[in-house]
């Protein structure tokens, strides 16, 4: 591929920088993977490096994420490995470290390439914790604790550890870092982003309008309401303790087929898109409507023309998330078996990161007064 290509051309650049004839190559190939922005909206989105993307994220945004991508605009699509939110709440480092692989790999097979877009690992880049510093300073106490995420988190633990309660400050320095204009969330995040819309104008109120206000990029209707196999009253969640209630996308063909085969319906024989009174069967009928590009009301027509009963429709369900999600479990196998490739990817994005990061820090520290 591309990257593997800039990847070996970089180690062998590396392998001789110090001789003064290559130096304008060495130069050539940082431009290239820095290229410039074209102008527009920037996107920044964090993903946390616990689990594995489920149906219900792949559909609602990271797929899009990916459809939306090109070289030309790389700079302007940003999306990081967020350990240090990892750590808010307690974590074992060896599945830590195992997380980030993860997470990364299974980005790139859901078609985040590295080569249209910057991806990196949170921790390495160091101006997400000096901007979360700073931001603090113009940040009140009353205004993180009416948060709802931390109100139920908090209540679920002996002792909340400060990490959980300064979460949405450096969430607003993950976007205000690199200003921003667009931040991909779900509805239950929406509180997060009215936190770095506040502390965008406190810091621009007290310090000079620097940052660009960010907005909320709330996913495709239908599909961010991917419910639960087994419980269709309630979102799909890697959290849920029935793990046949989610699918993932390196979920095998047999693990695919049981979860859907187990999935909650309904008794009634016909089978309808009702997603109020039937969530159950709305639920199949709207993922299989996602999985072929259809809308559910041409899912249920199909139904209805070739007379298709539960079981049938199950199975073409399972068939299509099969059809789908095998090339992408595939390509997740297979970068998990190139650790070094899967570092390569994220230094990259690192490099090209803190390109845009240090030149915001430094226009912030010298508005600040520190230099």
């Amino acid at each position: 591929s591309l990257l593997q290509e800039m990847i070996l051309t970089r180690m062998r650049l590396q392998n001789v920088f110090r001789h003064p004839q290559y130096t304008s190559s060495v130069k050539l190939m940082k431009r290239f993977l820095s290229a410039k922005a074209i102008e527009g909206p920037r996107t920044f989105s964090g993903i946390q490096p616990t689990g594995t993307i489920h149906l219900g994220n792949y559909l609602g945004a990271v797929r899009r994420w990916g459809e939306e991508l090109s070289v030309e605009n790389r700079k302007n699509k940003i999306y990081c490995v967020v350990d240090l939110h990892a750590i808010t709440l307690p974590q074992e480092p060896s599945k830590l470290r195992s997380g980030i692989k993860k997470m990364t790999a299974s980005l790139v097979a859901c078609g985040l390439d590295p080569t249209k877009c910057i991806l990196f690992q949170q921790s390495t880049v160091k101006e997400h914790a000096e901007l979360c510093w700073i931001l603090g300073t113009v940040c009140t106490v009353p205004r993180l604790g009416q948060l709802t995420q931390y109100k139920e988190k908090s209540e679920r633990l002996s002792e909340v550890l400060l990490g959980l309660y300064l979460y949405p400050v450096l969430q607003s320095a993950d976007i205000l870092l690199y200003k921003a204009t667009d931040v991909p969330v779900g509805e239950d995040n929406l509180q997060n982003i009215q936190i770095a819309q506040h502390l965008c104008q406190k810091f621009n109120t007290t310090y000079g309008n620097y940052f660009p206000r960010p907005k909320a990029i709330l996913p495709d209707n239908n599909n961010a309401r991917v419910r639960s196999l087994r419980n269709p009253d309630k979102k799909m969640s890697k959290s849920d303790p029935d793990m046949k209630s989610c699918i993932f996308i390196d979920d095998t063909p047999d693990v695919i087929r049981s979860k859907i085969k187990k999935s909650v319906t309904d008794t009634i024989k016909e089978i309808r898109y009702d997603p109020e009174n039937r969530p159950g069967v709305a639920n199949l009928i709207l993922i299989q409507a996602s999985l072929n590009n259809q809308s559910p009301e041409e899912v249920e027509q199909h139904i209805i023309q070739n007379n298709i009963n539960k079981v049938q429709f199950k199975e073409m369900v399972t068939e299509s998330l099969v059809e789908h999600l095998n090339p992408i479990r595939s390509e997740m196998q297979r970068l998990l078996s190139e650790p070094a490739y899967l570092d390569s990817i994220l230094k990259i994005g690192e490099e090209s990161a803190r390109e845009i990061a240090a030149n915001t820090i430094h226009d912030v520290k010298k508005l600040v007064g520190f230099h």
